[in-house]
C-alpha cells in the first residue's frame, strides 16, 4: 500500500535499538526523512549505519537523553517541523510498591509520560499550522491491563495516554491524529531482560521461562519489531487520517477485554 507521506520528516525517539529503531527503519524504507536519537553515541551510530543500509535512506542522528529539556531541545533543533512523532522511552524495572519513593515516582513520570508530553507541546501547533501531523506514543499493553510489579510504568503511561486522548479532540480538525501503540511480548532486548528476571523469580532455566511467557498468547509466539513498525506506520499514514485518539494493542490477542 502507498503510504503517501514520502519526504515526510518524522520524529523517532529512543530511537537507537528495540522498537524504536524498528520504527524508524519502517518510515526511512517509506521514504520519510527520519530523525533518530539515543544516549550511547556508539549504538545510536550503529543504528543509523543499519538503517541506511537497509532502507537506502540516511536518517540523521542526535545523541540526546530525552528525559532532559538540553536533549528534547538538541533533538528538535534538529528538525524543528516534523511531520510525525513518535514518542517513546525505555520504561522502568519491575518491582515492589514497598520500594517505590518519591524520587522513583518522579523518575517514571518524568521519562514515560512528560518527556512525551513535552516533545508533544512543542510540536503539535506546527502541525496544525501544516494541516499534517501523525502523532504516535509507544506505550505499553499494562495500560489497559495492569500489573502491580509494572505500576511505575503503567500509571505513568496511563496519564500520557488520557493528555493525548483529550489533545486529540482538539487538533483532529486539523489532519492531526495522535494515537497509543500498546506492544506486549515483542522479540526486542527488553522482552530478553524480563524473561531473565522472570526465569531468576521462578528459579527456572530461560527455556522454560519463554515457554511461561509464550502460553498466555493466543499467536503463540512473540511478536516481531518489524510486525509492530508496520502497525506504527500505518498509523502514520495519509490513510489514516479518521483515526485518532485510539490504543491499538500489539499483542498476538492476549488482550482479553473487549474495548
Amino acid at each position: 500500500m502507498e503510504t503517501g507521506i514520502a519526504g515526510r520528516r518524522a520524529i523517532v525517539c529512543a530511537s537507537s535499538r528495540g522498537l524504536g529503531r524498528a520504527c524508524a527503519e519502517a518510515l526511512a524504507q517509506e521514504g520519510c526523512e527520519v530523525f533518530i536519537n539515543g544516549r550511547s553515541e556508539k549504538t545510536l551510530a550503529e543504528a543509523t549505519r543499519k538503517i541506511f543500509e537497509l532502507t537506502g535512506n540516511q536518517p540523521i542522528s542526535v545523541v540526546a537523553d530525552l528525559n532532559t529539556e538540553s536533549g528534547r531541545e538538541a533533538l528538535l533543533k534538529a528538525c524543528p517541523m516534523p511531520d510525525i512523532l513518535i514518542t517513546n522511552n525505555g520504561g522502568p524495572e519491575p518491582g515492589s510498591i514497598k520500594d517505590w519513593d518519591m524520587e522513583r515516582w518522579q523518575q517514571a513520570v518524568n521519562a514515560n509520560m512528560l518527556s512525551a508530553i513535552m516533545m508533544i507541546q512543542s510540536v503539535v501547533t506546527g502541525m496544525q499550522e501544516r494541516s499534517f501531523g501523525r502523532i504516535v506514543n509507544i506505550t505499553s499493553a499494562m495500560v489497559k491491563t495492569p500489573r502491580l510489579p509494572l505500576g511505575l510504568s503503567t500509571a505513568a503511561r496511563a496519564g500520557l495516554t488520557a493528555f493525548s486522548k483529550a489533545l486529540s479532540v482538539e487538533v483532529a480538525r486539523h489532519n492531526v491524529t495522535i494515537n497509543n501503540v500498546l506492544p506486549e511480548r515483542i522479540a526486542t532486548d527488553r522482552l530478553t531482560y524480563m524473561t531473565e528476571q522472570y526465569a531468576m523469580s521462578k528459579s527456572i532455566d530461560m527455556a522454560q521461562a519463554r515457554e511461561a511467557m509464550v502460553r498466555p498468547i493466543p499467536a503463540r509466539r512473540f511478536g516481531t519489531p518489524e510486525e509492530f513498525a508496520a502497525a506504527c506506520t500505518f498509523l502514520c499514514s495519509s490513510q489514516a487520517g479518521y483515526i485518532t485518539g485510539q490504543n491499538l494493542q500489539i499483542d498476538g490477542g492476549a488482550y482479553s477485554g473487549l474495548i
